[in-house]
């Protein structure tokens, strides 16, 4: 059994998996919208552009999304993706990739528990927590 974090975006699911890939050092594995799906004849005409379903993949973990009608669409709240990174450098890179015109919740610093630990919201309403605990067992 594997956990994978599903997004669900108010039309910009291309953008953010884009935006996503480009700050993880990944590519996205698949995208489709629902004007290119068995869905299409069943889409409104302003969503066939939209991502129906798309994911990218880092080290064998899966982050999914797609963007939701707008009647269903809700701000995430309560949750972050949280990185588990190897090193301090790679901390402060995959942490300042992610910040641009988002808000750092928690600046990325040395904690008691993590040589690096850091929170922002990105851009698209995503909270993310970036962790180099130091060597320590997570």
């Amino acid at each position: 059994m594997k956990i994978n974090p599903y997004l669900n975006f108010n039309g910009n699911c291309r953008e953010a998996f884009e935006f996503y890939a480009k700050a993880l050092g990944c590519k996205v594995s698949f995208m489709q919208t629902y004007g290119d799906s068995p869905m299409a004849n069943d889409s409104s005409p302003e969503m066939r552009d939209k991502v129906v379903h798309t994911f990218l993949e880092v080290n064998g973990t899966v982050l999914m999304g797609s963007d939701c009608p707008p009647d269903y669409y809700e701000q995430p709240q309560g949750i972050s993706i949280t990185l588990q990174v190897d090193n301090a450098a790679e901390a402060e890179r995959v942490f300042n990739a992610l910040a641009p015109n988002g808000t750092v919740t928690m600046a990325l610093e040395k904690t008691f528990w993590a040589e690096r630990f850091g929170m922002l919201k990105d851009q698209f309403g995503i909270s993310w927590m970036v962790n180099y605990d130091g060597g320590a067992s997570a």
